[in-house]
């Protein structure tokens, strides 16, 4: 980490990066302490104590404390993420969006990005609605209003500056990924969960000298840290290696020789978000069964807290669902087979065509099980076990998996243009 580093400040345009990512994510902190118009902060403190351990804290963790603190940040990148699995679902159902996505390059892409965009500021327009109304009608334990003077004024004016928080962030997002270092959105979710570290460990370790937290609570807690980043670290980095063999061959006078080599896939290659998706699709049951005042919605928005048997069934289900869903939408054995026949090579012991193709859908569906899993086990045992040991805050695979596998793809990213910048100078000294 250290090295890498180090390269950073050596090369002027990483530098520059580098600080354009610290500038974007400060700007990002900057406006998670601008609270909404009109809220009574310190009701609104007091009033959220009762959500302590539920959903809602859950999803304030992805937001950064912003749904918490109810800041112009407060929904997050969440509705971007809910409308990018919309369009993914879109354009496996509408030939056009297929089109788009698959024929049409650079310009398909740059118009799925557009759809993305509208479509999240529907999104946000629906889930700022839903807050504003609901923000209104909530009273303190101490019979203090959240909102001291409600209305169409107050609804319309936290309308307009969570969207615009929102889209900011996505603004936000974009400018990081295409002038810093790493995927702007994944680094967003990265920054607004690792900002409640420090708040965290300070709890955690005033509860430890008071005695509060037992010595086996402690060890417990260091250990299930431990065997979910060294787990997350290994099934991140772990790939099954199919070989490839390309034969010697002669085109006109030029002869290429033949060669062995390997196709890489990772045992998890949807990476962190089937939990992404999985989390975004959650809470708008979550959301919407808590405006209802209804016994029944009452009953299913705490069946939906995240101890509740049916959350973590629906949540294993997602979760498994967009594992293979994501997977299918990078990896396409079809299209492996036909580029392997394009560059005239082939698997020692398969045959080309059919049977090749059937044997990387073997091989991928193999992989994506146990990577479902693998999602599957670290995103609720740990939540589970944290809620055994009573620990005083949220620790779940979830937030260390998005944490260590964003951590993990940006250090590639900066490794790759460090190897650019290290080839380009080779090229540069040979023409010389």
């Amino acid at each position: 980490m250290i090295a890498y580093l180090k390269n950073i400040f050596e090369i002027k345009d990483l530098r520059k990066r580098f600080f354009f990512t610290l500038f974007m994510f400060a700007i990002y902190r900057l406006g998670s302490h601008i609270p909404l118009p009109g809220i009574d902060t310190a009701a609104l403190n007091d009033f959220l104590q009762s959500f302590q351990g539920t959903l809602f804290n859950l999803y304030d963790i992805f937001s950064g404390g912003n749904l918490g603190r109810m800041t112009v940040f407060a929904l997050g990148v969440m509705p971007y993420i809910s409308a990018s699995i919309m369009m993914q679902l879109l354009t496996v159902a509408v030939p056009r969006l297929q089109q788009l996505a698959k024929e049409e390059g650079d310009y398909g892409r740059y118009k799925i990005n557009e759809y993305t965009k509208y479509l999240t500021l529907f999104v946000a327009f629906i889930q700022s609605i839903g807050i504003s109304i609901w923000l209104q009608n909530q009273v303190s334990p101490r019979g203090l209003l959240v909102v001291p003077q409600g209305g169409i004024g107050f609804i319309a004016i936290s309308v307009i500056t969570l969207v615009a928080g929102t889209m900011f962030l996505v603004w936000i997002g974009e400018r990081i990924s295409e002038k810093g270092i790493g995927n702007g959105m994944s680094l967003l979710i990265f920054a607004g969960i690792v900002a409640g570290f420090p708040n965290a460990s300070i709890r955690f370790f005033d509860m430890i000298r008071n005695g509060e937290i037992s010595p086996f609570t402690v060890a417990g807690v260091l250990a299930m840290v431990l065997l979910i980043i060294v787990g997350i670290v290994y099934i991140q980095e772990a790939e099954r290696r199919i070989p490839i063999q390309y034969p010697r061959r002669q085109v006109g006078r030029q002869e290429y020789r033949g060669g062995s080599t390997y196709l890489p896939i990772k045992i998890n290659p949807a990476g962190v978000i089937p939990i992404i998706f999985a989390q975004a699709l959650l809470i708008i049951p979550s959301s919407v069964l808590s405006f209802i005042n209804h016994p029944i919605a009452q009953v299913l928005h705490d069946a939906f807290n995240p101890m509740a048997p049916l959350y973590n069934l629906f949540y294993v289900m997602l979760i498994v669902f967009f594992t293979y869903f994501y997977t299918a939408v990078i990896i396409n054995p079809v299209e492996l087979t036909d580029n392997l026949r394009k560059g005239g090579a082939f698997i020692p012991g398969v045959r080309p065509g059919l049977e090749t193709q059937k044997y990387m859908e073997t091989i991928i569906n193999r992989l994506v099980f146990i990577g479902a899993i693998f999602l599957s086990v670290v995103a609720i045992i740990p939540l589970i076990i944290s809620f055994q040991l009573n620990i005083p805050f949220y620790f779940g695979g979830t937030t260390a998996l998005i944490v260590v596998g964003v951590a993990l793809d940006t250090l590639k990213q900066i490794e790759s243009n460090l190897l650019t910048r290290k080839y380009k100078g080779f090229v540069r000294k040979k023409r010389r």
